[in-house]
């Protein structure tokens, strides 16, 4: 069983988080339970690569000491397994906001997906999306888009190391993609949609590894909490 001094000499924790939470939210809950259970006024709890709220899936969280790892952390490659959803898009390119734009499928067949899929490995420039927490002059780029506001978005280099095609049904696309750090996946949906001459949402994502970590031995918020801070 750990205690207090585990936790501020620092674990990683490695976190199963479930939909509709932000990868805030779980390093301010496990935070606060350590705090609890241990009698600690202060602890440094971080989190190594964000989790949009609507995703699912592994992520990397630093206690006390170890928190200065998680720079060496959130470079490591990630993998994920997702859906994207043909003939639509959302300004979001998820499914946090609204579809703005439906687009034809009827001229997209499987060998058409599965051929395409090639374009997108290897090093390439990549225009995050407007509703996401990246800041420019100190605001992150969701608020400007939730104002109304224009800003100019900077591409950035990222490497796609594998993509493939899990499963057509269309509308809907399954694939598993493998990257580096500062992906946006969501981004990939969107541009993936119009490499095909349509539109594309990203309509379900997982990450499933981070480097040599696995969601196999990963735990819920609740069930960490349950196992070492009850």
């Amino acid at each position: 069983m750990m205690n207090g001094e585990d936790f501020i000499s620092g674990k990683l924790i490695l976190i199963n988080k479930e939909k509709e939470w932000s990868s805030f939210d779980v390093v301010n809950k496990i935070r606060g339970a350590i705090k609890k259970k241990f009698s600690i006024k202060k602890i440094k709890v971080g989190h190594a690569g964000t989790l949009d709220p609507l995703a699912t899936g592994l992520l990397i969280l630093c206690t006390g000491k170890m928190t200065k790892k998680i720079d060496n952390l959130s470079i490591l490659g990630k993998k994920y397994l997702g859906t994207m959803t043909l003939g639509a898009t959302t300004p979001s390119y998820d499914c946090e906001t609204d579809i703005d734009n439906t687009y034809s499928t009827s001229h997209i067949t499987e060998k058409l997906v599965k051929s395409n899929v090639n374009n997108f490995i290897g090093v390439t420039a990549q225009k995050p999306p407007i509703y996401s927490a990246i800041k420019i002059d100190g605001k992150r780029l969701y608020k400007y888009a939730r104002a109304g506001e224009k800003i100019k978005i900077k591409s950035r280099k990222i490497e796609i190391f594998d993509f493939k095609i899990v499963k057509i049904k269309m509308p809907n696309i399954d694939f598993e993609i493998s990257c580096s750090k500062g992906t946006y996946i969501r981004s990939i949906a969107n541009d993936f949609g119009k490499s095909l001459n349509s539109g594309a949402y990203l309509s379900k994502l997982k990450r499933t590894e981070i480097g040599v970590f696995k969601i196999n031995n990963a735990s819920t918020v609740n069930e960490f909490i349950e196992k070492y801070l009850n």
